[in-house]
């Protein structure tokens, strides 16, 4: 079994002690976030968990863990999210400089391989134009060489909440056109490759490999398997978007929980949402939220 921690919010960066006392345990519950009431126990003792794949904004809060997690037979990965948007558009997130620095402190401690690097999503804007993601990206793409040896890129996909969201900062956004994403996707595979990386998609109807961006998973069965030696399920997750090829893995998140405050952010309603639900959450409860 994979464990997601987690698609929906940032467990690294708001919820560690959490994760390491349900992770000491051996189990947790996750609400279905369709139904809340129906709450599952996951397993997360380390024979039953082949992998962990982290998703995170700021790993510094576990990094202290890792050889805890190493003792007792974990495996895992990172998958982290770094770039330079704006304040309004990130509110919440560490400054470029803070992230970059962690995620080479990471990098270090446990091997680029492990550390993967998502500029995502992209989010195309008056303050964010083509320019600017092309700056951004050589930026830090620069300052990752040989802190990663991969990078996954993605076009936004707004839903109607974060659209609303948008409006309320009197932002403009726009779907770039076939032709600037195929430039700006060029680019950024020049870019990638210069500085010693592969480049992939993630969840894009688009076909970017005529731009030098393969299709990619984020949680990826080959990848597990050339990292760590192992075995695992290569079937799709029939919970994720279509365009989504990432294998089957139990997300232990919960929606409405991440502070960062993206406007672009799927996972989250608002928030003021997330922030009552930080409230209410127990670092010693069996559930992220009670």
């Amino acid at each position: 079994m994979i464990i997601s921690a987690s698609r929906r919010t940032d467990i690294p960066a708001f919820y560690t002690p959490w994760f390491m006392n349900r992770l000491r345990a051996g189990w947790c519950r996750v609400p279905n976030p369709l139904r809340p009431s129906q709450v599952s126990e996951v397993s997360l003792r380390p024979e039953d968990v082949d992998v962990i794949v982290f998703w995170t904004r700021n790993a510094s809060h576990l990094s202290p863990y890792l050889r805890e997690l190493e003792e007792k037979g974990y495996r895992y990965y990172f998958l982290y999210t770094l770039m330079d948007n704006p304040r309004v558009m990130d509110p919440g997130c560490p400054p470029l400089a803070d992230a970059l620095r962690s995620f080479q402190v990471l990098a270090e401690r446990v091997g680029p391989e492990k550390v993967i690097w998502r500029y995502d999503p992209i989010v195309v804007t008056p303050l964010t134009d083509q320019a600017f993601h092309r700056k951004a990206f050589r930026r830090i793409a620069g300052q990752l060489r040989g802190s990663t040896a991969r990078c996954i890129v993605s076009n936004v996909h707004l839903y109607r909440k974060a659209e609303q969201r948008f409006k309320e900062k009197g932002m403009e956004w726009a779907a770039p056109g076939e032709e600037d994403l195929g430039d700006l996707m060029r680019f950024m595979a020049g870019e990638a490759m210069e500085q010693g990386m592969e480049i992939q998609s993630c969840a894009q109807r688009m076909d970017l490999e005529r731009f030098g961006v393969g299709h990619g998973k984020c949680v990826d069965d080959e990848y597990i398997a050339k990292v760590f030696g192992i075995k695992v399920t290569c079937r799709k997750d029939p919970s994720q978007r279509e365009a989504c090829s990432c294998v089957r893995s139990r997300d232990i998140g919960m929606y409405d929980t991440c502070l960062h405050g993206c406007l672009y952010c799927y996972a989250t309603g608002s928030l003021e949402k997330a922030k009552a639900s930080y409230r209410r959450h127990d670092p010693a409860g069996p559930t992220l939220v009670s």
